[in-house]
């Protein structure tokens, strides 16, 4: 239905085209933006999920790993191990923008770059299932990192989607109907007062016509 507040002017008729004509417009643009959302998205959970599998796994052998170590070793021996690490790391946090959405990027640096500065323990005491746990460990942590990233980008272009979703919705089913409801309405009105005009005009050329015969007929 037409708004109350909708004039049935000719201004306005050109003002309801042209919003008419932008809503079209907009509505065409934010689909083509869901649509490669979704895409980028379904890609990005099908990475997320084979990453999480990995990560998982690796997370699995390491705890064999250390349950293989803590069967030979005591644990003050392990706990002694890991009191004094030799290596550091520090996570650089960045963003790249997909699509209008601003996913993180996370770079992770070592303090120093000799890799066997992951030990932090000589090799005389401790057990080889030790030494395995940590490099394992070790090798996943690009891999856990990256997975954060992935499902954080997942969790930020889900709400995009969501967000372009309700945008699309809202043209396609409200602003676009209404436009072209008020266009039909003031188009109507306007044929409407057009036609009374008409009317109006054409007995007034009548009143006149007539009065002028009777003029004509008193001289």
């Amino acid at each position: 239905m037409a708004q109350a507040n909708v004039n049935p002017t000719r201004m306005e008729l050109t003002k309801q085209k042209k919003k008419l004509n932008t809503a079209r417009k907009g509505h065409k643009l934010l689909k083509d933006k869901r649509d490669e959302l979704m895409r980028q998205f379904l890609d990005l959970v099908r990475e997320n999920k084979a990453l999480r599998e990995e990560v998982e796994e690796g997370i699995k052998k390491a705890n064999q790993n250390f349950v293989l170590a803590g069967s030979v070793m005591s644990k003050e021996a392990v706990s002694v191990a890991f009191m004094a690490p030799k290596q550091e790391v520090s996570l650089d946090v960045s963003e790249r923008n997909v699509m209008s959405v601003d996913i993180p990027v996370f770079d992770a640096k070592m303090r120093t770059s000799d890799a066997n500065d992951i030990y932090s323990y000589g090799f005389a005491f401790t057990s080889s299932d030790l030494d395995d746990a940590v490099f394992s460990l070790s090798q996943l942590l690009p891999k856990m990192l990256k997975l954060a990233e992935s499902e954080k980008s997942c969790q930020l272009m889900a709400a995009e989607i969501e967000k372009t979703r309700r945008r699309v919705n809202a043209l396609e089913h409200v602003i676009i109907p209404r436009a072209q409801e008020n266009i039909k309405y003031i188009s109507m009105k306007l044929d409407e007062n057009e036609r009374s005009s008409q009317v109006r005009l054409m007995k007034v050329k009548d009143m006149m016509l007539e009065e002028a015969h009777h003029y004509k007929d008193r001289q």
